[in-house]
């Protein structure tokens, strides 16, 4: 059995229940997911809100850990607190339920709960996980708390998902797949993860699922309705069939994310034996957006990027949707539609993501508000997209 494999059922061969004993807060399974990754607020992108980091006027600062390492504290702890003041307010899932839209999905890193390893980030993200599970209940959406981030035995950086993919970082990546060699990683996420569906378990009707790294967060026969989400670790749908069976297993999701700019195409959605999403998505067709690839790291569209052949200019294809042509915003549309439509043939979609600074392109927000997303998800202007 492979290395992923192996370590997941691990933590999971406690947990195995019966069929009646997981009722979802969603009809996972018959509905379809529709929904929004609620990006770059209690965990900072660069590339998403690139002034917070520009504004440091400090070119070391690069991510989360070093916003804290290279900042007084205090100083720090402003910022940031103006920021999930203003990101994301209940104005945000307003809109969002408005759109039809019926999950969110919310990213937070482990720092949110222990920096026991002496990290440099910044903690006050717990306050606003609550207010978003309570807005979330009121505009009737289903949330996905996903742990975004890492417990990692390198102090020095933080590792992320997108980091160990997206970004093609080959260092961090070679750590990422390490990561569960370390019991001290694997202890304190486990800990995290168990705090955290502690803390919902009663509230599953509207924190349906909690997305864990490598343990399910229970450690007796008696579970809760949340569902467990995890990542198909970039391995592909083919590498997971007949993984955690029915009726062995209920309750499981598979997440995989699926950005056409870095990856190849992928198995059929609807041949995985567990229910699957697309966590992650974007209509966005090129890594144009100013730091996609890192702060300071240039494009490989562009050939800005180091080592990359340039594909052409990124003139247009990124930025405020102000300057985006009437063909640029077509092609946003079919492009949207040809993914959305493909998603459902799985579970469904959670688009990556709700708003950024400037990268309307990849702006659900955006798209609304420009015409390229239908206010209406299942609306098609191009019905036959996809032949």
């Amino acid at each position: 059995m492979g290395s992923f494999r192996g370590v997941l059922l691990l933590g999971l061969s406690i947990v195995s229940v019966s069929l009646a004993s997981v009722n979802p807060g969603f009809n996972y399974g018959s509905a379809k997911v529709r929904g929004v990754n609620l990006g770059g607020w209690l965990v900072l992108e660069p590339w998403i809100t690139p002034s917070i980091f520009d504004n440091t006027g400090d070119s070391r600062i690069i991510d989360e850990y070093t916003f804290g390492q290279y900042q007084d504290h205090a100083k720090a702890l402003s910022t940031l607190q103006a920021h999930w003041d203003s990101w994301i307010t209940e104005s945000d899932f307003q809109a969002i339920s408005a759109a039809g839209l019926n999950h969110v999905r919310l990213p937070i890193g482990y720092w949110a709960f222990d920096i026991s390893g002496g990290e440099p980030y910044v903690q006050g993200q717990l306050p606003y996980l609550s207010k978003a599970v309570s807005w979330a209940q009121k505009y009737g959406i289903k949330v996905i708390i996903d742990l975004h981030d890492l417990t990692i035995l390198d102090k020095r950086r933080q590792i992320r998902e997108s980091t160990c993919t997206t970004f093609g970082n080959v260092r961090t990546l070679n750590k990422c797949r390490s990561w569960y060699l370390s019991q001290s990683n694997i202890d304190r996420t486990n800990a995290i993860i168990k705090q955290l569906a502690d803390t919902y378990k009663d509230q599953s009707s509207v924190v349906t699922a909690i997305a864990a790294l490598n343990d399910y967060p229970y450690g007796t026969s008696q579970q809760s309705n949340t569902v467990l989400v995890i990542s198909d670790a970039f391995q592909g749908l083919d590498y997971w069939q007949g993984f955690m069976p029915t009726p062995d297993w209920q309750g499981v999701m598979m997440d995989i994310h699926k950005y056409q700019m870095f990856s190849v195409a992928g198995s059929a959605l609807s041949s995985s034996s567990l229910w699957t999403i697309v966590g992650e998505w974007t209509p966005a067709a090129t890594d144009c957006a100013k730091y996609l690839n890192g702060r300071g790291v240039g494009s490989r569209y562009d050939g800005s990027y180091p080592g990359s052949t340039r594909v052409g200019s990124c003139t247009g294809l990124t930025g405020k949707a102000s300057n985006f042509s009437a063909s640029y915003k077509t092609f946003l549309r079919q492009y949207w539609e040809a993914q959305s439509s493909t998603y459902e043939q799985g579970q469904g979609w959670i688009q990556w993501t709700w708003k950024a600074e400037i990268a309307d392109e990849w702006s659900y927000q955006a798209g609304l508000a420009n015409g390229w997303i239908p206010k209406n998800p299942t609306t098609r202007a191009y019905p036959n997209i996809c032949g």
